[in-house]
């Protein structure tokens, strides 16, 4: 082509029209958000399982990758190399393994519980705390362990060790439907209305449970103390049984409200402009996160800080698209978890420090930066 034939051509031979450029770059950008969000993912993934294999091999009984692996292979009918004993095989299989796996349901429910209501409050401190159900759980369990002995045909001769797990799981989904039914009037429920009730809520459980140290005896008192802190060292396989399908139905239904949740970061009246039922959306996603923290607080007691922290790692990294958000909430909740339980075993060995002591001191430093990076000047 001439340099005057060139001159001559309409703008439009020379460059794609603005549209297709537009349309081009957005290719793009979701191109490199879903090899972000593979990225991250499968990494969280690798994360998990480094901190799953670690978990079962380190301890008083030492266990190789390899012991490990000749333990799994032999269930299966495969034999390996490597020679175990009947006490590597029993640790393995009877304490680290249960713990291990409750540790990724309790931090994988703690974090989705979190990361729904972080959506719905459009808030990233909101916290599972806040509609109730921890402080509603600590309550139930008090009164399970002070008057539980007390009551002459309990549910403790029916369900034994189960009765906390049971009372404090009741009590816990209880609290949240009262703070829900609080803040509901006229079919329609308001969010400010169901943070305030929450936060009403918790100091009366909260004094309630202070009423029922006051009548607990020194073993009662010491059992409360060391559900409140948190532990996994009571895990078993009949409750990661009772765990698994409570929190693995949260973990498949929360994805389906990922862009009900998406549109609710917007504000209440453009999700609804947007054909969004946002009554619907707070009954369910209320009730998610509410099943998925009182099943894991009731298994492992009271766990702080897993629900705030792990959300919001996940949403610094992909952003706040709640279709990567709550997978990778629920992968990096049950790392963090498995990872705490690791230290909380170890460090003070023989010794176990709770495992809520452990989150707190990560999670504390971190909820303060949360207000300094998100306060108003």
């Amino acid at each position: 082509m001439t340099e005057a034939a060139l001159a001559s051509s309409p703008p439009s031979a020379l460059t794609p029209p603005p549209v297709e450029t537009a349309r081009a770059e957005l290719e793009a950008a979701a191109q490199r958000r879903r090899r972000a969000v593979v990225l991250v993912l499968g990494g969280l993934g690798a994360a998990l399982g480094a901190g799953m294999l670690a978990s079962v091999a380190v301890g008083a009984v030492a266990l190789s990758p390899g012991e490990v692996l000749t333990i799994f292979a032999d269930r299966l009918g495969i034999s390996l190399p490597w020679a175990v004993t009947a006490q590597q095989e029993a640790v393995l299989l009877n304490i680290r393994l249960p713990r291990v796996l409750l540790g990724v349901v309790v931090g994988a429910g703690l974090a989705v519980g979190g990361a729904v209501l972080q959506g719905l409050f459009r808030n990233p401190l909101a916290d599972p705390g806040l509609v109730g159900v921890s402080s509603g759980a600590a309550l139930g369990a008090a009164i399970s362990i002070v008057l539980g002995a007390s009551v002459a045909v309990s549910a403790t001769e029916l369900l034994g060790p189960a009765t906390v797990a049971g009372s404090a799981f009741v009590f816990g989904l209880g609290t949240t439907v009262l703070v829900y039914r609080i803040a509901t009037r006229m079919g329609r429920t308001s969010v400010t209305t169901m943070l305030l009730a929450g936060i009403a809520v918790n100091a009366l459980c909260g004094a309630a449970v202070g009423s029922l140290i006051l009548f607990a005896d020194d073993g009662q008192l010491r059992n409360l103390t060391f559900w409140t802190l948190g532990s996994l060292g009571g895990a078993t396989w009949s409750s990661f049984a009772v765990a698994v399908p409570l929190v693995g139905s949260v973990l498949v239904a929360a994805p389906w409200l990922a862009r009900a949740l998406d549109a609710m970061l917007l504000g209440e009246a453009e999700a609804r402009h947007l054909g969004v039922n946002t009554q619907r959306v707070k009954q369910i996603s209320v009730g998610l996160a509410a099943l998925a923290v009182a099943a894991a607080t009731a298994v492992s007691g009271l766990i702080g800080f897993v629900g705030l922290v792990a959300p919001h790692l996940v949403r610094l990294t992909l952003g706040p698209g709640h279709r990567a958000l709550l997978p990778g909430a629920a992968l990096c909740g049950a790392t963090l978890l498995v990872l705490a339980d690791l230290a909380a075993r170890t460090l003070l060995a023989p010794a176990e420090i709770p495992i809520g002591i452990l989150t707190a001191l990560i999670g504390g430093p971190f909820f303060l930066w949360l207000l300094v990076r998100n306060r108003v000047m």
